[in-house]
């Protein structure tokens, strides 16, 4: 069975991506404002689905989320 701190990290994660990519849309094909308030509301989500996990674990995904960033930027993927 998966774990509440699981599912919460997946849909975050999706959220996430979500929100970025709709800034990205809104600002790089030149779409409606309602496309960046979506994305606002996904990292809206993104947000307050971490602040659903325990505190230790919320520190760990906002690391783990930064050494992925870390690791694409260096190798060129960002």
């Amino acid at each position: 069975m998966v774990s509440k701190a699981v599912l919460i990290y997946v849909l975050a994660a999706i959220a996430e991506i979500a929100g970025c990519f709709g800034f990205w849309v809104w600002q790089r094909q030149h779409k409606t404002a309602w496309i960046a308030v979506a994305a606002m509301g996904s990292l809206a989500l993104f947000a307050w689905l971490l602040s659903r996990t325990d505190t230790d674990a919320a520190g760990r995904a906002y690391a783990a989320y930064g050494g992925v960033y870390i690791a694409a930027s260096l190798l060129g993927f960002g």
